[in-house]
């Protein structure tokens, strides 16, 4: 995760940074899942899988933003 946020910070284009910000977010939604199997708290799953769901919109969003040309 560390490298992930050094290369959103300092990604010299903004596709570096786009994926950077999918590896986060992947990185997080595993993080979240351990932390729900370790604790058997069901409800830390939904909160994964929310997140999933709104990462991979944020990408979608970016990618065409990016695809675009704006």
């Amino acid at each position: 995760m560390v490298i992930g946020t050094y290369r959103f910070v300092k990604g010299p284009h903004k596709v570096d940074r786009m994926v950077a910000f999918d590896v986060l977010s992947v990185s997080s939604i595993a993080l979240i899942g351990f932390i729900a199997a370790f604790q058997a708290k069901q409800i830390y799953l939904d909160v994964a899988l929310v997140y999933g769901i709104l990462g991979f919109l944020g990408v979608v969003i970016v990618g065409r933003y990016i695809e675009r040309g704006f």
